[in-house]
């Protein structure tokens, strides 16, 4: 008999895909009837963000906060409208991950901005921190993907850092998410580290189990 394969365990961004469909598909819909393209819902939530970011930087936290909750639901809904009108391409992927790198360094952008006419460098440098963390998640998944290890494990992926994000926006206490990114992206870009040493581990040894 052949070795079975383990079925991922589903993350929390798949899960959360399947609850939020049954509100996706009814706008999806509606965009594609009206001839709204992949491509300008994935701009226009790139440009949200950054004006979510202005508006950060120059202390309208929650209207910010608002604006990147707007931005973000153009997020959700780029994906589902390419699959929709069977349009999903290599290039439209890379298009929709590079953008969505943007947006959240925008929006770390426009804490840092906010900090920095505060006059507050402790902060200022907690964003950076938070800012490198959240790179790193990414770059570790891509990374260890273009060499055949799986990295979507962790405490704190994109879609959490969202769901703390927005909120601590909207209710005016940034510092809260600027601290649990400044930690716990750092400590999920650790996790996905060990988790692709684990994997190239067991790489190597699977050769000389097999000639034993």
């Amino acid at each position: 008999m052949g070795e079975q394969t383990a079925t991922p365990k589903p993350t929390f961004t798949d899960r959360m895909r399947v609850f939020m469909k049954g509100i996706v598909t009814p706008i999806v819909g509606f965009l594609n009837r009206i001839g709204v393209t992949p491509n300008i819902v994935t701009i226009l939530g790139l440009i949200g963000n950054i004006a979510a970011a202005a508006l950060i930087g120059f202390g309208y936290v929650t209207y910010g906060g608002l604006m990147a909750l707007l931005a973000g639901a153009c997020d959700g809904l780029d994906g589902s409208l390419a699959r929709l009108r069977n349009e999903v391409s290599p290039w439209g992927a890379f298009v929709d991950s590079v953008t969505d790198r943007y947006s959240e360094l925008f929006l770390l952008l426009g804490l840092l901005v906010y900090y920095q006419r505060q006059g507050d460098g402790q902060m200022m440098i907690l964003v950076y921190v938070a800012a490198a963390g959240a790179v790193l998640v990414s770059y570790v998944k891509s990374r260890a993907e273009t060499l055949g290890y799986t990295a979507k494990i962790g405490i704190l992926s994109r879609m959490e850092r969202y769901l703390v994000l927005i909120p601590c926006l909207i209710f005016n206490i940034p510092w809260l998410a600027v601290w649990i990114f400044a930690i716990f992206a750092n400590i999920t870009a650790i996790q996905r580290i060990y988790s692709v040493r684990t994997q190239a581990y067991q790489k190597l040894k699977a050769p000389s189990e097999t000639k034993s």
